[in-house]
């Protein structure tokens, strides 16, 4: 099967795009017929060779002297002079952050006809912005952290009693995110998030709390599952031990949970997933506060798949690229034009 690694894009998880795409080649390249697409900063789509899948390509500029592509009709493309480079096959969005997850790469992709894994538009905007994920659940009847959203604009108060968690509201991989102590450590916290995006959603800080990640898909009309994950961290998981996620490729442990809970985290995910992500692979984290499961994030793109949390990824992939969901085009026959025009006897 033929399958092609979209990576890059112009947002700050760019570079972390990098380490996912050169890790789900390790994963993947003895089972598909991979290409891989880089968008540079500059939304320009090049071809790179798969022995060229070093992070010294992009680090260097190096990609530059690499066919640069086109978007056709269910397809990337390059016209040269004597041959024609076509990329087809089922497009796995890798692109992580803005454009990937925001659903510019997924609208874009949609208006080619291209097939993908990825989350769709609507998926996309419901779990980018934390604040609409929180909507989400609202609708949904699942539970979530209460929070605050701020603006750069405007002053006002954070309601909440110290400790606070403060983040991003477009943004993911825990950049710009600080857990504030105390009101002295409030404006930097604030300024730091500012700095990447000019919406910032504000929770109390829960000292403690269990978490848990479970990551799933819907191919052939059954949803499945990955294991049930209790990340290990400190007090939060910040950039680095993230970032560091993002290069996994070895499976971990599932968490020592009883039936019952797994039982619950699955309902969870299927309430968030049905009508809302068909198409993706998704991540779900969870907490579980005072014995009831709370929706913390969405991660519609995760890190390199989430792959080291399934048994057999390649075959995870494999059902998904099968079992994609078509998107209903109208059909135009111009027979209203063509009625006024005969009426005016034109």
């Amino acid at each position: 099967m033929k399958l092609t690694i979209l990576f890059g894009g112009a947002s700050f998880e760019h570079e972390i795009s990098i380490v996912s795409a050169i890790t789900i080649k390790e994963k993947l390249q003895k089972h598909f017929d991979l290409s891989f697409v880089f968008c540079d900063t500059d939304h320009s789509f090049y071809l790179i060779e798969a022995e060229k899948m070093q992070a010294k390509t992009f680090s260097s500029g190096e990609y530059k002297k690499l066919p640069q592509l086109g978007l056709g009709r269910g397809r990337f493309e390059c016209k040269r002079m004597f041959k024609k480079i076509e990329v087809d096959g089922v497009v796995l969005n890798l692109v992580h952050g803005a454009d990937g997850e925001d659903g510019t790469i997924a609208s874009l992709l949609d208006f080619f006809d291209i097939n993908y894994i990825g989350p769709r538009t609507d998926a996309s905007v419901f779990s980018y912005d934390k604040r609409y994920t929180k909507w989400l659940c609202e609708a949904k009847g699942i539970r979530y952290v209460k929070y605050d959203v701020l603006y750069a604009d405007e002053q006002k108060d954070v309601r909440f009693d110290f400790p606070l968690i403060v983040k991003p509201a477009r943004l993911g991989s825990s950049i710009g995110v600080s857990v504030v102590k105390e009101s002295e450590e409030l404006d930097y916290a604030l300024d730091v998030a500012f700095e990447f995006d000019d919406v910032v959603v504000v929770e109390p800080f829960i000292a403690g709390v269990k978490e848990y990640n479970l990551a799933g898909y819907l191919a052939d009309g059954e949803l499945h599952y990955s294991i049930v994950e209790e990340p290990q961290k400190q007090e939060f998981l910040d950039f680095e031990k993230k970032y560091m996620d993002f290069s996994r490729s070895e499976a971990v442990s599932k968490a020592a949970i009883d039936a019952a809970l797994t039982n619950e985290l699955k309902e969870n995910f299927k309430n968030i997933y049905l009508d809302m992500f068909e198409g993706a692979l998704i991540r779900c984290d969870f907490f579980v506060i005072d014995n009831e499961v709370y929706l913390n994030e969405i991660n519609p793109i995760p890190g390199s798949m989430a792959n080291y949390l399934f048994d057999d990824f390649p075959r995870a992939i494999e059902q998904l690229a099968s079992s994609l969901p078509h998107r209903k085009r109208a059909k135009i026959n111009y027979e209203y034009i063509h009625n006024i025009s005969a009426a005016k006897g034109k």
